[in-house]
Protein backbone atom coordinates (compact mmCIF):
# COMPACT_ATOMS: atom_id res chain seq x y z
CA UNK A 1 0.00 0.00 0.00
CA UNK A 2 1.62 3.23 -1.13
CA UNK A 3 2.05 6.20 1.14
CA UNK A 4 0.24 9.48 0.61
CA UNK A 5 2.36 12.24 2.09
CA UNK A 6 5.63 12.16 3.99
CA UNK A 7 4.28 10.24 6.97
CA UNK A 8 1.65 8.08 5.24
CA UNK A 9 -1.28 10.42 5.84
CA UNK A 10 -3.79 11.24 3.15
CA UNK A 11 -3.01 14.89 2.48
CA UNK A 12 -5.88 16.12 0.36
CA UNK A 13 -4.70 19.62 -0.49
CA UNK A 14 -7.57 21.64 -1.89
CA UNK A 15 -5.53 24.84 -1.64
CA UNK A 16 -7.34 25.77 1.56
CA UNK A 17 -4.57 25.42 4.10
CA UNK A 18 -1.42 23.38 4.50
CA UNK A 19 -1.54 19.85 3.10
CA UNK A 20 -2.86 17.34 5.59
CA UNK A 21 -4.49 19.92 7.86
CA UNK A 22 -7.98 19.62 6.27
CA UNK A 23 -8.44 23.31 7.09
CA UNK A 24 -11.06 23.57 4.35
CA UNK A 25 -13.59 21.84 6.62
CA UNK A 26 -13.67 25.09 8.59
CA UNK A 27 -15.81 26.48 5.77
CA UNK A 28 -18.45 23.73 5.93
CA UNK A 29 -21.99 25.08 6.31
CA UNK A 30 -24.20 23.46 8.96
CA UNK A 31 -27.42 25.18 7.89
CA UNK A 32 -28.37 25.70 4.27
CA UNK A 33 -31.26 27.28 2.43
CA UNK A 34 -32.48 24.83 -0.21
CA UNK A 35 -34.58 25.62 -3.27
CA UNK A 36 -36.25 22.60 -4.87
CA UNK A 37 -37.55 22.40 -8.43
CA UNK A 38 -39.66 19.51 -9.71
CA UNK A 39 -39.67 19.12 -13.48
CA UNK A 40 -42.76 17.29 -14.69
CA UNK A 41 -45.53 17.74 -17.24
CA UNK A 42 -47.83 15.27 -15.47
CA UNK A 43 -47.51 16.02 -11.74
CA UNK A 44 -48.38 18.90 -9.43
CA UNK A 45 -46.90 20.02 -6.11
CA UNK A 46 -49.80 18.21 -4.43
CA UNK A 47 -48.61 14.97 -6.05
CA UNK A 48 -44.84 15.33 -5.85
CA UNK A 49 -43.42 12.36 -3.95
CA UNK A 50 -39.88 12.98 -5.19
CA UNK A 51 -39.90 16.63 -4.15
CA UNK A 52 -41.38 15.67 -0.79
CA UNK A 53 -38.57 13.17 -0.15
CA UNK A 54 -35.94 15.78 -0.95
CA UNK A 55 -37.58 18.40 1.25
CA UNK A 56 -37.94 15.97 4.16
CA UNK A 57 -34.31 14.86 3.91
CA UNK A 58 -33.08 18.44 3.87
CA UNK A 59 -35.22 19.44 6.84
CA UNK A 60 -34.24 16.33 8.81
CA UNK A 61 -30.61 17.33 8.31
CA UNK A 62 -31.27 20.77 9.81
CA UNK A 63 -31.54 22.69 6.55
CA UNK A 64 -34.39 24.96 5.50
CA UNK A 65 -36.49 24.74 2.36
CA UNK A 66 -36.49 28.28 1.01
CA UNK A 67 -38.94 27.61 -1.81
CA UNK A 68 -40.34 24.91 -4.06
CA UNK A 69 -41.74 25.09 -7.55
CA UNK A 70 -42.85 22.81 -10.36
CA UNK A 71 -42.44 23.46 -14.07
CA UNK A 72 -43.17 21.33 -17.15
CA UNK A 73 -40.46 19.66 -19.23
CA UNK A 74 -39.56 22.86 -21.02
CA UNK A 75 -36.02 24.11 -21.58
CA UNK A 76 -36.71 27.80 -20.97
CA UNK A 77 -38.92 27.16 -17.94
CA UNK A 78 -36.33 24.91 -16.29
CA UNK A 79 -33.40 27.20 -17.02
CA UNK A 80 -35.24 30.36 -15.98
CA UNK A 81 -36.43 28.85 -12.70
CA UNK A 82 -33.03 27.45 -11.75
CA UNK A 83 -31.42 30.79 -12.57
CA UNK A 84 -34.00 32.56 -10.40
CA UNK A 85 -33.35 30.13 -7.54
CA UNK A 86 -29.59 30.65 -7.78
CA UNK A 87 -30.09 34.41 -7.50
CA UNK A 88 -32.18 34.15 -4.31
CA UNK A 89 -30.48 35.49 -1.20
CA UNK A 90 -31.96 32.72 0.94
CA UNK A 91 -30.70 29.90 -1.29
CA UNK A 92 -27.39 28.11 -0.70
CA UNK A 93 -28.07 25.06 -2.89
CA UNK A 94 -30.57 24.18 -5.62
CA UNK A 95 -31.95 20.67 -6.18
CA UNK A 96 -33.98 19.66 -9.22
CA UNK A 97 -35.82 16.38 -9.72
CA UNK A 98 -37.06 15.08 -13.04
CA UNK A 99 -36.10 15.49 -16.68
CA UNK A 100 -32.72 13.74 -16.50
CA UNK A 101 -33.58 10.71 -18.66
CA UNK A 102 -33.12 10.11 -22.38
CA UNK A 103 -36.59 10.78 -23.82
CA UNK A 104 -37.02 13.81 -26.10
CA UNK A 105 -38.85 15.62 -23.29
CA UNK A 106 -35.97 15.22 -20.80
CA UNK A 107 -34.23 18.59 -21.03
CA UNK A 108 -33.24 19.41 -17.43
CA UNK A 109 -29.54 18.64 -17.88
CA UNK A 110 -29.38 20.58 -21.14
CA UNK A 111 -31.14 23.56 -19.54
CA UNK A 112 -28.99 23.63 -16.40
CA UNK A 113 -25.52 23.00 -17.82
CA UNK A 114 -25.13 26.43 -19.48
CA UNK A 115 -25.61 27.99 -16.02
CA UNK A 116 -22.76 25.99 -14.45
CA UNK A 117 -19.38 27.67 -14.15
CA UNK A 118 -17.98 24.39 -12.83
CA UNK A 119 -19.28 20.86 -13.20
CA UNK A 120 -19.02 18.27 -10.42
CA UNK A 121 -18.83 14.95 -12.30
CA UNK A 122 -18.12 13.00 -9.13
CA UNK A 123 -21.70 13.48 -7.95
CA UNK A 124 -23.22 11.83 -11.00
CA UNK A 125 -20.62 9.07 -10.91
CA UNK A 126 -21.36 8.30 -7.27
CA UNK A 127 -25.11 8.46 -7.86
CA UNK A 128 -24.89 5.97 -10.73
CA UNK A 129 -22.61 3.70 -8.72
CA UNK A 130 -25.12 3.60 -5.89
CA UNK A 131 -28.07 3.26 -8.29
CA UNK A 132 -26.52 0.23 -9.96
CA UNK A 133 -27.24 -1.78 -6.81
CA UNK A 134 -30.95 -1.19 -7.39
CA UNK A 135 -31.54 -0.95 -11.14
CA UNK A 136 -28.50 -2.68 -12.64
CA UNK A 137 -27.36 -1.78 -16.14
CA UNK A 138 -30.38 0.47 -16.70
CA UNK A 139 -28.32 3.02 -14.80
CA UNK A 140 -26.78 4.02 -18.14
CA UNK A 141 -29.98 5.99 -18.85
CA UNK A 142 -29.58 8.06 -15.67
CA UNK A 143 -28.00 11.47 -16.24
CA UNK A 144 -27.93 12.84 -12.70
CA UNK A 145 -25.45 15.69 -12.57
CA UNK A 146 -24.24 18.57 -10.44
CA UNK A 147 -22.21 21.76 -10.69
CA UNK A 148 -21.76 25.26 -9.36
CA UNK A 149 -23.70 28.24 -10.73
CA UNK A 150 -22.67 31.67 -9.45
CA UNK A 151 -21.28 30.17 -6.26
CA UNK A 152 -24.36 27.99 -5.62
CA UNK A 153 -24.15 24.17 -5.94
CA UNK A 154 -26.90 22.80 -8.19
CA UNK A 155 -27.89 19.12 -8.13
CA UNK A 156 -30.05 17.52 -10.84
CA UNK A 157 -31.75 14.26 -9.82
CA UNK A 158 -34.07 11.87 -11.66
CA UNK A 159 -37.79 12.13 -11.02
CA UNK A 160 -38.55 8.84 -9.29
CA UNK A 161 -39.10 8.81 -5.54
CA UNK A 162 -36.35 6.24 -4.96
CA UNK A 163 -33.86 8.23 -7.03
CA UNK A 164 -34.78 11.41 -5.19
CA UNK A 165 -34.27 9.68 -1.83
CA UNK A 166 -30.83 8.39 -2.85
CA UNK A 167 -29.84 11.74 -4.32
CA UNK A 168 -30.98 13.59 -1.22
CA UNK A 169 -28.88 11.27 0.94
CA UNK A 170 -25.78 12.05 -1.13
CA UNK A 171 -26.56 15.78 -1.15
CA UNK A 172 -27.00 15.91 2.63
CA UNK A 173 -23.57 14.33 3.11
CA UNK A 174 -21.76 16.73 0.75
CA UNK A 175 -23.75 19.97 0.35
CA UNK A 176 -22.46 21.78 3.43
CA UNK A 177 -18.87 21.24 2.34
CA UNK A 178 -19.53 22.17 -1.29
CA UNK A 179 -21.56 25.28 -0.42
CA UNK A 180 -18.85 26.44 1.97
CA UNK A 181 -16.16 26.12 -0.68
CA UNK A 182 -18.12 27.27 -3.74
CA UNK A 183 -19.49 30.37 -2.01
CA UNK A 184 -16.11 31.77 -0.97
CA UNK A 185 -14.79 34.92 -2.58
CA UNK A 186 -11.28 35.50 -3.91
CA UNK A 187 -10.03 36.44 -0.43
CA UNK A 188 -11.02 33.03 0.87
CA UNK A 189 -14.02 34.23 2.88
CA UNK A 190 -17.33 32.45 2.60
CA UNK A 191 -20.16 34.63 1.37
CA UNK A 192 -22.14 33.43 4.38
CA UNK A 193 -19.30 33.61 6.91
CA UNK A 194 -20.40 35.38 10.08
CA UNK A 195 -23.98 35.72 8.94
CA UNK A 196 -26.68 33.49 7.54
CA UNK A 197 -28.27 34.27 4.23
CA UNK A 198 -31.70 33.23 5.43
CA UNK A 199 -33.61 36.42 5.87
CA UNK A 200 -35.52 36.82 2.67
CA UNK A 201 -37.55 33.66 2.42
CA UNK A 202 -40.27 33.31 -0.13
CA UNK A 203 -42.45 30.51 1.13
CA UNK A 204 -44.73 30.84 -1.83
CA UNK A 205 -46.19 27.36 -1.41
CA UNK A 206 -46.47 26.99 2.36
CA UNK A 207 -44.65 27.69 5.60
CA UNK A 208 -43.45 24.17 6.29
CA UNK A 209 -41.42 23.74 3.10
CA UNK A 210 -43.73 21.03 1.71
CA UNK A 211 -45.58 23.65 -0.28
CA UNK A 212 -48.92 21.98 -0.69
Amino acid sequence: MSEHGNDGEHSHDHDHGEPGTHEHHHHDRDELGVSILTVSSSRSLDDDAAGDRIASAMQDAGHEVATRDLVPDDYDAVQGTVERFVDRKDTDIVVTTGGTGVTPDDVTVEAVKPLLAKELPGFGELFRQRSYEEIGTMVVATRATAGVADGVPVFCLPGSENAAALGAELIVSTAGHLAGLAGRDEDGHSHGEGEHKHGDHDHSHGDDGHDH
